[in-house]
């Protein structure tokens, strides 16, 4: 079939026109002296309002440390003017790593980090005067149920199990009797993460993000209604590990790292490829849904935004100082957090224009930013 081709326009009138074709609510504006107003990070200012965010680009070497390509990235990075750098997924060790080539920090690796590290600040400092300076952060992250040696799942999810691999080569998913993930594995798991933001600090970050971002370990657990246990059900015991976290590494570190979380603020539902039409089409879900995020469970499709800004706002009381909003899964609805014209290799054709999910990325955004005025919110998905 014939694809409609998204992102034709000829000028910025096209492009409202079709806003309001659409009946959405972005605003366009104009002038960007905004974005070069200094904004305030815990104890640290970023002289504009211009960030990278966390990609990777599964090229560090087999061991965990930045390889030619990252470095070089990296050091574009420092060179491109965007005061705050968000450093990519960096996983505690080998076996929580969503592929092969993801960085990791340990003892053997932080060498390697803190040198990619300077590396990146010093080609800011020559693009931009030896006065400049960057807020660069380390993201740490725990793949959880997209590990790639072997899922390491919170819950059992009737939707996503089915597509969730423990064999890759020959698609063949997790079996009925799939173990979940013990309330001793995942406090165990707890210190472990501050042993990786204590030394991501004494490498030199300026913060580390504790990623609760697109279905992984943490961004899993905030969803996981129906797990027994501390870790499970109210939403007490569900952000009860983010919330440990936070507390461990603000009583071992005080104040002089920053905390910050690139937060789903909506899972949103599973899709799949309609075999006759290749377009993107919800997979059969129960309801009420009990195995999201930020999701209304009468109505999965839509977000349920009550969790996610009560979560920031705890998050805030417990002293994180920087919150990157994001939304959905790549690996079960790719379109949901990076509104696209064009798919992913393996992926389905948008079932929605890209705008609207460029719409919904600033309106979830702008539902943080107002609860919080004075918290400083990075927002996702807009280009």
């Amino acid at each position: 079939m014939l694809k409609k081709k998204h992102f034709r326009y000829r000028d910025i009138d096209a492009l409202r026109a079709e806003i309001a074709e659409l009946g959405l609510s972005i605003c366009l504006e104009e002038k960007i002296e905004k974005l070069l107003e200094p904004v305030q990070i815990g104890h640290k200012v970023a002289s504009n309002a211009f960030g990278i965010h966390p990609m990777e680009g599964c090229d560090g070497t087999l061991d965990g440390k930045p390889s030619e390509l990252t470095i070089r990235r990296w050091e574009r990075f420092g060179r491109g003017g965007a005061k705050l750098i968000w450093g990519e997924a960096t996983a505690l060790f080998d076996e929580v790593k969503s592929n092969s080539r993801q960085l990791v920090i340990n003892d053997e690796t932080a060498s390697s980090m803190e040198s990619i590290l300077n590396l990146t600040r010093n080609a800011h400092r020559e693009e931009f005067g030896p006065n400049e300076e960057i807020i660069v952060g380390m993201q740490l992250t725990h793949s959880g149920r997209y590990s790639y040696q072997k899922p390491l799942i919170a819950f059992r999810h009737p939707v996503v199990d089915k597509v969730t691999l423990i064999d890759k080569k020959n698609k063949i998913p997790i079996p009925d009797d799939y173990p979940v993930l013990s309330d001793d594995y995942l406090e165990r798991q707890e210190d472990i993460f501050v042993e990786a933001a204590k030394l991501a600090w004494k490498t030199g970050f300026d913060f580390v993000d504790l990623k609760q971002c697109h279905t992984y370990l943490l961004s899993e657990l905030l969803a996981a209604k129906t797990r027994e246990g501390k870790y499970g059900g109210s939403f007490e015991n569900r952000t009860r590990f983010i919330r440990n976290i936070v507390g461990k590494i603000r009583a071992e570190v005080g104040d002089g790292l920053i905390l910050a979380t690139r937060l789903n603020v909506y899972d949103g539902v599973a899709f799949m490829e309609d075999p006759e039409t290749t377009i993107g089409v919800p997979r059969d879900i129960p309801t009420p849904y009990l195995y999201g995020f930020g999701v209304d469970e009468n109505n999965p499709p839509q977000p349920d935004m009550t969790e996610p800004i009560k979560l920031v706002g705890a998050l805030k009381e417990l002293g994180v100082k920087l919150v990157n909003v994001t939304t959905g899964s790549p690996y079960f609805n790719p379109h949901i957090g990076r509104p696209f014209e064009r798919p992913p290799i393996d992926g389905y054709e948008t079932p929605e224009h890209p705008l609207i999910g460029v719409d919904r990325h600033i309106r979830l955004t702008g539902e943080i930013q107002q609860a919080y005025p004075d918290l400083p919110v990075v927002g996702t998905g807009y280009s």
